[in-house]
């Protein structure tokens, strides 16, 4: 199995902790979040995983060179123009293409107790385009779901906004995109049609709204209990510090 890292965010929310390194460079218990996100997706089986780069790329290449990670590990530079999810997907095409699924992980989601290889294994056997961890959280922005967990649009709560055009939301369930995905190597003739329209810049969850008519895009909602946090913020980035250290038993804060 393959996968891709997003590591090339600015990391705005995470000010002033990124005002001299990248987001996914940034520790939570004396350990980068590139480095656990790597550790996971590599527990799960990947042999082949690609980081994309702009914010610090240096940084970033640095620190994978650094490391003998015991898989190959390729760098989609995009320090000329940052891609967003979907166009930084598409220019790791030749890395991520193939015959199998490949795991989509943002570096600042960090997770305790999800199995990734029983998310892809689900995926394999749903036979859909893109499978979406999916949560019940606060936010404003939902991705709809039928009872089975095929998505079928998206709705902003403060304006009232459902897409695509003309969706109508009674019977479908409300759920939050969790940041890791699993994708079926057929997305890539769909994220090229895409990007004739929305251009080289664009997000997954983008497409997934405006695909999800034509393609089978399912919702994954794990039965068990797990950890997860998105450490993009610095109260959050404080959480899972001290979450972390009393997972592993210490503190390297």
């Amino acid at each position: 199995m393959k996968a891709i890292i997003f590591a090339a965010g600015l990391g705005t929310r995470l000010r002033p902790v990124t005002a001299d390194r990248p987001k996914a460079l940034v520790e939570v218990n004396g350990v980068t979040m590139l480095e656990r996100t790597l550790r996971a997706i590599i527990a799960a089986g990947c042999t082949s995983v690609v980081v994309n780069v702009h914010h610090f790329a240096d940084k970033v290449i640095d620190f994978l060179n650094s490391h003998d990670w015991g898989v190959e590990v390729h760098v989609s530079d995009e320090r000329d123009l940052l891609l967003e999810t979907g166009g930084g997907v598409l220019a790791a095409r030749q890395w991520l293409d193939g015959d199998e699924p490949f795991i989509v992980h943002n570096a600042d989601i960090l997770t305790n107790g999800l199995n990734l290889k029983d998310m892809a294994d689900y995926h394999k056997r749903s036979g859909a385009l893109a499978t979406l961890l999916v949560r019940e959280r606060d936010t404003v922005r939902h991705l709809l779901f039928d009872t089975n967990y095929r998505m079928h649009g998206w709705i902003n709560l403060n304006t009232g906004e459902l897409r695509p055009e003309g969706l109508n939301e009674m019977g479908l369930m409300r759920r939050a995109f969790g940041g890791i995905h699993i994708c079926s190597p057929e997305i890539f003739p769909a994220l090229e049609q895409y990007a004739h329209t929305a251009g080289r810049v664009f997000s997954t969850v983008s497409f997934y709204i405006d695909a999800c008519r034509d393609h089978l895009i399912n919702g994954y909602y794990p039965a068990g209990d797990y950890l997860w946090l998105d450490v993009g913020k610095p109260d959050t980035l404080k959480q899972a510090n001290e979450v972390w250290a009393t997972l592993e038993g210490h503190s390297n804060c």
